[in-house]
């Protein structure tokens, strides 16, 4: 008994509702002492303001760190969890208001101790309403041709910190494995393609580049790397140019458009030979065993496969703590947008058959939103995809081409794009069931 009530989960939700009361507290001082709602009754209203954000507030903190997982979509959370969370913390309220108080008060039990056992006793009832009814998601039965079979538990950093570990070896990828018989293509891969945008990265490509070329011979994968320069204005293009002269697998093109991460990325998905293609930091942020592991997972017969940071087995090494925050809150809008329960739509470290890459064409981001574009645009569209976890690290060298205050509205665009794309074409772009995408090259009849 004692184990269960020391458990980290009770605590976790004691904690959340300790910061939530402090939310209530903070905005009824700002309300009543610097908006200046000092009559009574904009103090009774500024009283509802600071009870309903903080229930809003702790029903997220509840929903993401202590009934981890479960289903992000739209009418899941909005219009059954959250309406049940606001009448189980309703019922512990009027429970202790209405029933406990006066019965403890009657008895002459001094006001301190009433007070402390009310607050525990509608803790414990709305723990125990939250547990059984509000964060249970109900089990139903998912597409999926566009949703894969994968671990509902969601494993975020502690306390939102880099991981310190990085993995070794391959991981076991079981876990997240569906009926293959339900997917559509089941073509074996011959060449494997590796694009590589790159920037001012003479610090770093050659190391990448190295690292990535010495492991898929290893492992005997046949591979080209294809990098591209875009326009950089160091040396990068002259050590590619020597990379490219000691290995014919590896090559490079400068990018023909402008410059811009989403520019190189398509200059290079419109290049490559192979029959998948990854795309891959030039900063060696992303594990070349991950490389691997996502070989060996298409071969299963998906058409995609995204690794994720974030789920049982995934690793993030000195993140900036900033960067991570609006990541996981970027990534948070996206899965309830698109009911999805992938989460980690942002990076760009994915691979894909190339049928996807003609399926999701034309691409039209200039930056780094293509990351959300490519996988966003192939789920809408109806592709395939696995999930497994992956390793990132902060690049130990160079400077960060992303800039966030530059991304906000670009990545905002794409996303709601893609939405209107799902829910307004009528299936225009969908891939139907033989597998061909219907788009603007449709063939008219005489």
């Amino acid at each position: 008994m004692l184990k269960k009530i020391l458990s980290p989960k009770i605590f976790k939700f004691l904690l959340g509702g300790g910061l939530a009361a402090l939310v209530n507290l903070l905005l009824i001082f700002l309300l009543i002492e610097k908006l200046e709602f000092n009559t009574p009754f904009l103090r009774n209203v500024a009283n509802l303001i600071s009870i309903e954000i903080s229930l809003v507030f702790s029903f997220f903190i509840y929903r993401i760190w202590v009934w981890t997982g479960g289903t992000w979509t739209f009418r899941e959370v909005i219009l059954r969890q959250l309406p049940l969370y606001h009448v189980s913390a309703g019922a512990a309220v009027m429970t202790r208001i209405f029933f406990l108080f006066p019965i403890l008060d009657w008895m002459g039990v001094n006001y301190g101790i009433n007070t402390i056992i009310g607050v525990l006793l509608s803790a414990s009832i709305n723990y125990l309403i939250s547990d059984r009814f509000v964060f249970k998601t109900p089990v139903n039965k998912v597409d999926s041709q566009q949703e894969t079979k994968i671990s509902s538990d969601i494993y975020y950093p502690e306390a939102l910190t880099p991981a310190i570990s990085a993995s070794s070896g391959l991981r076991n990828t079981e876990s997240y494995n569906i009926d293959k018989s339900k997917y559509i293509n089941n073509g074996q891969l011959k060449t494997l393609s590796i694009v590589i945008p790159a920037y001012n990265e003479e610090s770093c490509i050659v190391q990448t580049v190295q690292t990535i070329s010495e492991l898929l011979e290893s492992e005997e994968i046949n591979y080209e790397i294809l990098v591209v320069n875009d326009n950089s204005r160091d040396r990068t293009e002259e050590l590619l140019q020597r990379l490219s002269s000691q290995n014919h697998q590896v090559r490079y093109i400068n990018n023909y458009y402008p410059n811009g991460f989403g520019f190189a990325v398509r200059c290079g998905v419109e290049n490559f030979q192979g029959d998948a293609v990854a795309i891959v930091m030039a900063d060696s942020s992303d594990d070349p065993i991950d490389i691997v592991s996502y070989y060996h997972k298409l071969q299963e017969g998906y058409d995609c496969i995204f690794g994720s940071r974030f789920i049982k087995g995934g690793k993030v090494i000195d993140y900036p703590t900033h960067k991570l925050i609006i990541n996981r809150l970027s990534n948070l809008f996206i899965q309830i947008l698109f009911g999805l329960k992938f989460n980690d739509t942002t990076n760009a470290f994915k691979i894909y058959r190339r049928e996807v890459i003609e399926g999701i064409s034309p691409l039209v981001s200039h930056h780094f939103n293509l990351t959300v574009e490519m996988p966003l645009k192939a789920i809408a569209r109806g592709y395939s995809y696995g999930m497994m976890p992956i390793t990132w690290r902060n690049r130990a060298t160079g400077v960060s081409k992303l800039k966030l205050k530059e991304m906000g509205s670009r990545y905002l665009f794409i996303v709601l794009y893609i939405w209107l794309e799902k829910h307004l074409s009528r299936g225009d772009y969908h891939r139907n069931k033989k597998g061909i995408i219907v788009n603007s090259k449709v063939e008219k009849n005489a």
